[in-house]
């Protein structure tokens, strides 16, 4: 429980600084959490430009609404990154329905199937960057380059039982980007565990 009372202790004084007004703050926030809010915006937009925009409009937010977080609801950077994704996934579907309403090609329903895409993508990435390093490390080792366990195992130093633990754990956790996959709802408080 200590453990994880350090980084809420750390979200809480964060959140006290910003809402006292202290630059400082800010840049720390943004030094800390800027390639994980451009970096989701990106995989839900796949415009560089739209993430720079998505990028400044969260730390923004954070700025003008400090209070919005609540410390007991999670961490922040759960936080900032179900912003991120909220905003990322509105700037996506009102872009893609501008382009429909100009007669682009395309449905409603492809329209949504794009978001639900998108949506999942950028969830996945951030369990990906959030899970534990040995969790992490072990998957890129199956992934990327094609390592079964027993390769894994070694190439990682632990026993192939570890390494099928790992493998399999972190796969668990990979497949709840699907279940948060769904379409955001208007008007429905943000969250990363529930709608996307």
């Amino acid at each position: 429980m200590a453990k994880r009372d350090v980084p809420l202790r750390w979200d809480r004084k964060m959140q006290q600084r910003l809402a006292r007004g202290e630059a400082a703050a800010l840049g720390e926030l943004y030094d800390r959490f800027a390639s994980l809010v451009h970096g989701l915006a990106h995989r839900v937009l796949g415009d560089e430009r739209a993430a720079d925009r998505i990028t400044r409009d969260v730390f923004a937010h954070v700025w003008e609404h400090p209070d919005a977080y609540d410390p007991r609801q999670g961490p922040l950077r759960t936080w900032v990154a179900t912003l991120t994704h909220r905003l990322a996934v509105q700037r996506l579907r009102a872009t893609e329905t501008a382009a429909l309403a100009r007669g682009g090609p395309g449905t409603t329903e492809e329209l949504e199937s794009k978001v639900r895409h998108a949506s999942v993508a950028a969830r996945a990435d951030y369990i990906v960057q959030s899970m534990p390093a040995p969790l992490r490390a072990a998957l890129e080792l199956a992934y990327f380059q094609r390592r079964d366990y027993r390769q894994t195992a070694a190439d990682l130093g632990v026993t192939e039982d570890e390494a099928r633990r790992r493998l399999r754990l972190g796969l668990q956790l990979l497949s709840t980007a699907r279940d948060a996959g769904a379409p955001e709802t208007p008007g429905a408080p943000p969250g990363y565990g529930g709608a996307a």
